[in-house]
């Protein structure tokens, strides 16, 4: 099992007055929203064109408050300017954002509540309104009130900023995209938005637009450290280590409280096999973070790349310490255990995981591994059990298509034309092909139909195989579920190397287009979908039982997510493309 992969970048913090730094816990900095601060730049609408002028001094003296990081004062202020004129809209939105930072939620909503009763056109009110709900997690409320902002003041950038934030946090990425270009479209300077629309496109997977949204940013502002640590992300994405090592190197030695960058440089430096160097950075990391347990269980497998093995166990099992739940690192030290010879002892790591957590799938998976290196061959069968478990059917097209090469045309025309297809990232198992993000994105278009085919084959799966709660993958049986889609698109010797889908409880593949050479019948298994080989990194002494399956056009493939699979690589003239997905328990 490889090392823990980068975390994923961040959101860019909702605008507002800049907070002290806070060295993080787990290598991720706190994203709680802050309240918008920034002088509104439209007319107050006030709903009582007889209310007394405002007390421009105390509002201005109370805005300065805050940005100096003194919500009490500024409250103090914004009450005198109240007791002036008690309908001061501005007042009222200063004391609710700084009533929101002294702590009190419940008494903010009250005053900038108040504060858009009297001026409706307060987009900056809507706007803090929206933050101090998102924090409340009230999240459709905040998005009411973002829009509201934005319909008040179309003007005002930090509305659509603020929703591209919740978006974000929402992992709505394409939500989040509209609403950070928008933003962007206001004001072009906005780097706040800037950084986000870079996130949202890392999450799309359109990692080239990615990259440039990053360095766009970075031009204008050079000091925007966590925008070059999203950069150093998506430059070990696209595979160009080097780079991505100086850009992380640039982001913590200007910021060192910015652990989550020398982290990033530690993956860098480990995937250009400089282990000595990426141990020491781990360490850093784990010197401030105590509690990061990715540093500990990269530790233990740069050492094991060293071939340190009695160092790394105590590496991989300080990351168990750390996250008890922590899947990867069990594997990897189970993986250690066969690696020194002791596959017993590698059953007894899974096993122990899989008493609490029983359907987990990396745990799963590599038990059997471990079953087969014990010679227990009926124990590993039964747990990859492919004649009961592996299952394949040709649909019949859904409703709008007169025939199955219609809708294969269509949906093969629409995974070429999806704006998120891009060469394959290095943390996807496609190699010299390409991948798709969530094809369950608006616009659907043909994948709609392919969606309730999903959903009509799988229920038929579930409810096949009965009740055994023997075994963990039955036992685990959702009721509901949750469904995600991609496409993956590959030329002659694309392949996908040997992977499972951890956080899934069912998967599967559909086939829309494929080159001669694969529906070609005889021995030949270029470009099939192969079970049960383990990937080429585990240290296991025997190899496993496989099963492979020749796709056809029309084809769908549905199998326990903890089974290994990959494609086999072909040489020919032509496209493939197939269409994965995960149901994950709701």
């Amino acid at each position: 099992m490889k090392k823990q992969k980068k975390r994923k970048a961040r959101p860019p913090k909702p605008k507002g007055r800049p907070k002290r730094k806070q060295k993080p816990q787990t290598g991720a900095r706190n994203t709680a929203p802050d309240m918008a601060a920034d002088l509104y730049s439209g007319g107050l609408d006030f709903s009582n064109p007889s209310a007394p002028a405002l007390d421009a001094d105390l509002v201005n003296r109370a805005r300065g408050a805050l940005r100096q990081g003194d919500p009490q004062a500024a409250l103090e202020l914004a009450r005198q300017a109240l007791q002036a004129n008690p309908s001061d809209a501005e007042a009222l939105n200063l004391a609710g954002v700084a009533t929101f930072q002294s702590g009190e939620a419940d008494a903010a909503l009250d005053l900038l509540r108040t504060a858009i009763a009297f001026a409706p056109g307060h987009a900056e009110a809507h706007t803090n309104l929206g933050n101090v709900l998102a924090a409340r997690g009230e999240h459709g409320e905040a998005e009411e009130a973002y829009t509201q902002a934005m319909t008040a003041n179309p003007d005002y950038a930090d509305a659509p900023f603020n929703l591209g934030v919740l978006m974000e946090k929402l992992e709505r990425p394409g939500d989040a995209l509209e609403a950070y270009t928008l933003a962007l479209k206001i004001s072009p300077g906005h780097s706040g938005a800037g950084q986000g629309r870079g996130n949202s496109l890392k999450a799309l997977r359109r990692l080239d637009e990615a990259r440039s949204a990053y360095a766009a940013v970075l031009d204008s502002n050079p000091a925007l450290h966590e925008a070059r640590t999203n950069l150093s992300a998506v430059l070990q994405e696209l595979g160009d280590f080097e780079e991505a090592a100086r850009e992380a190197k640039r982001a913590f030695e200007a910021d060192p409280d910015l652990l989550e960058a020398e982290y990033n440089y530690a993956i860098a430096l480990q995937e250009l096999e400089r282990h000595e160097e990426a141990i020491k950075a781990y360490r850093h990391v784990l010197t401030h973070a105590p509690r990061h347990a990715a540093s500990a269980l990269n530790i233990g497998y740069g050492l094991q790349q060293l071939g340190r093995l009695d160092e790394a166990g105590p590496a991989f099992e300080k990351a168990i310490q750390i996250d008890p739940d922590f899947a990867k690192a069990h594997v990897n030290l189970a993986d250690l255990r066969l690696q020194q010879g002791e596959p017993q002892a590698a059953l007894d790591v899974c096993d122990a995981f899989l008493l609490n957590h029983p359907a987990q799938t990396d745990l799963l998976a590599f038990r059997a591994v471990c079953l087969w290196d014990l010679g227990e061959e009926d124990k590993a069968k039964a747990l990859i059990d492919f004649q009961r478990f592996a299952r394949s059917a040709l649909i019949t097209p859904p409703e709008g298509f007169d025939d199955l090469k219609n809708f294969n045309d269509a949906l093969s025309a629409h995974v070429l034309a999806h704006p998120t297809l891009t060469s394959s990232p290095q943390s996807h198992a496609t190699r010299k092909g390409k991948h798709s993000g969530e094809l369950l994105s608006e616009p659907k278009g043909p994948i709609a139909g392919l969606e309730a085919k999903i959903f009509e084959l799988a229920k038929s799966y579930r409810d096949e195989l009965g009740e055994d709660d023997t075994h963990p993958f039955i036992a685990a049986r959702p009721k509901d579920w949750t469904l995600s889609v991609w496409g993956v698109v590959m030329q002659s010797a694309g392949h996908q190397i040997p992977h499972i889908h951890p956080a899934a409880w069912l998967s599967g593949v559909y086939y829309p287009k494929l080159p001669d050479i694969i529906s070609t019948e005889g021995e030949n298994k270029e470009g099939s979908i192969e079970f049960g080989r383990p990937p080429d990194h585990f240290h296991n002494a025997r190899e496993p039982e496989t099963l492979s399956q020749r796709p056809e056009p029309g084809m769908m493939v549905l199998f326990p997510s903890y089974f290994y699979h990959r494609t086999v690589p072909f040489e020919a003239s032509g496209t493939r493309i197939s269409i994965a997905f995960d149901l994950m328990p709701a």
